[in-house]
């Protein structure tokens, strides 16, 4: 056992460490205040100025991490900052950066390799940092690996390197950052055995495996299970459409079954952070060792052309009732991704709005997590939810159920809509004005 590894150990048990986070969004803030809790110092650096003005006044942006729970900490054991040199001043480096796809669906490691540049000159001896974002098998170790050493700094000697793939489930009341199990896998046996030393702290329990690349795909392995499974329902609620039958209604009937079935949700399309975009980085990856992934590409091509079904749909239930999409007044609910969250990112509702403004249709949208259609990189609305109520609801030639948030009154939204296309199965019972899709 080396000094460093010993003294930096110690440290993480005792929690006399310093924590540093990097990317202080749904996976960054979560955790950081894991930290707080337990007792460490924790510094959060992110590149966004206004969240850590947020932070730094006591305000959270995150709806399910309310401000009162951040407040206690703030400028006492938790400082948000832009300034990455301070990267010198942490016993541990944990980076939950963005792993986008390129406009080629290829994977974009641009924030993971800009951030690890960007903080080398300030790595030290004695220090363990752990890579949370999505990636490739081989990251760790082909990416982060000899840019650190570069440095002049031993992995697993000098410095320790894991890779831990974040869990975080944003609204799901039954789990938190502490009893989610956390996966670890180090870049040498000595590496691990610090991952664990750093994540035991502050989950119930950490999940050792043989190295960072089964870590790596560990995380993929959970994704494009739900992508492939996901895929499945989406082709079979079209199957189920056109024969008739509404396939919410075998989904719950199929899971009265006490054995070797696990039930899985159509919808208009995926959205999040992982399900549109983790699979594809296993797509690319598996190129290099020749394998054709094509069960993976073809889950990903039926969740993908979801949207466009939603549309076809949209356009027969219009062109039922005498109308076109062309000048219909359009109300899309839900633009989370999920139900129940503030997270728009990659939510196939943004797709379906922009596919139906394309098509000449006046777009408006109501979610009651999010007041203002948020700033996106690939989308652009000027618009804020409108609010609920019967005049507003019959102004509309057609309602899209997007997301089924349980926030909506839908006894109101059912009395008074002129037509209701439901993508998600909310509404069980037939009527005249209700569509499934």
């Amino acid at each position: 056992m080396t000094d460093r590894y010993s003294r930096l150990v110690t440290k993480l048990k005792d929690r006399t460490a310093t924590v540093g986070i990097i990317g202080l969004g749904y996976v960054g803030l979560p955790l950081l205040l894991r930290y707080c809790e337990v007792g460490y110092r924790v510094i959060g650096f992110d590149v966004d100025q206004s969240k850590v003005d947020a932070l730094r006044s006591g305000k959270s942006y995150i709806e399910h991490i309310p401000a009162e729970k951040l407040a206690p900490f703030v400028m006492n054991q938790f400082e948000p900052t832009t300034d990455l040199s301070r990267v010198a001043e942490v016993d541990a480096l944990i980076l939950c950066v963005p792993t986008p796809l390129s406009k080629h669906r290829e994977p974009d490691l641009s924030f993971v390799i800009g951030t690890i540049d960007s903080v080398l000159p300030y790595l030290h001896d004695g220090m363990v940092l752990s890579l949370e974002s999505t990636t490739y098998p081989g990251t760790t170790d082909e990416e982060l690996k000899p840019r650190i050493e570069a440095r002049g700094l031993k992995v697993g000697t000098d410095i320790f390197l894991i890779f831990s793939p974040e869990r975080e489930d944003p609204g799901n009341p039954n789990f938190s950052t502490r009893t989610i199990p956390k996966v670890c896998g180090g870049c040498t046996p000595q590496c691990l055995k610090v991952g664990i030393a750093l994540y035991e702290q502050v989950v119930d329990k950490v999940v050792p495996v043989s190295s960072a690349r089964a870590a790596e795909l560990t995380k993929l392995l959970e994704n494009i299970h739900r992508s492939v499974n996901i895929g499945l329902v989406n082709e079979m609620k079209i199957v189920a459409d056109r024969m008739g039958i509404d396939l919410h209604e075998v989904i719950r009937a199929a899971a009265t079954k006490p054995f070797g079935f696990v039930p899985y949700y159509p919808g208009p399309g995926i959205g999040g952070h992982c399900i549109p975009i983790d699979p594809f980085y296993l797509t690319w990856k598996a190129r290099e060792y020749g394998v054709h992934t094509r069960f993976i590409e073809l889950a990903g091509e039926i969740n993908s052309s979801m949207p466009e079904y939603v549309i076809s749909k949209i356009a027969e239930s219009l062109n039922a009732r005498k109308k076109s999409v062309n000048g219909s007044r359009i109300l899309v609910l839900g633009l989370a991704y999920k139900k129940n969250v503030d997270d728009s990112r990659e939510s196939p509702a943004v797709v379906i709005m922009e596919r139906l403004r394309d098509l000449g249709a006046s777009i408006s949208y109501t979610d009651p997590h999010i007041p203002v259609f948020p700033v996106m990189r690939a989308h652009s609305f000027s618009l804020s939810s409108v609010t609920l109520t019967k005049q507003s609801i019959a102004e509309f030639d057609c309602l899209v159920l997007a997301t089924d948030h349980d926030k909506f009154d839908y006894e109101l939204i059912k009395a008074h809509a002129e037509l209701i296309v439901d993508c998600r199965g909310r509404f069980a019972e037939s009527a005249s004005n209700i569509v499934k899709a």
